[in-house]
């Protein structure tokens, strides 16, 4: 499945949001939105949402055990 994500880039760089097209696993795709469906209308929030978790700045207080968690799942569920 190919899917387009919007990507907001510094306003240094531009005022304009961009987009950018990832591909994933169809089936990946499928499991994610009826596991998360009730939560994340597409797929597509649903990355933008971990992504913004993964990135946000209180993330680096995480301990190493927790992160190492966060991590192994989502490589479980084929994110990383």
């Amino acid at each position: 499945m190919t899917m387009t994500t919007k990507m907001q880039m510094p306003a240094e760089r531009t005022t304009v949001n961009q987009w950018r097209k990832i591909e994933l696993p169809e089936d990946l795709c499928i499991a994610a939105e009826k596991k998360f469906g009730g939560r994340f209308l597409h797929v597509q929030e649903l990355l933008t949402f971990l992504l913004q978790e993964l990135l946000r700045e209180d993330s680096v207080e995480l301990d190493r055990a927790e992160q190492a968690a966060v991590e192994q799942r989502l490589k479980d569920l084929g994110y990383l």
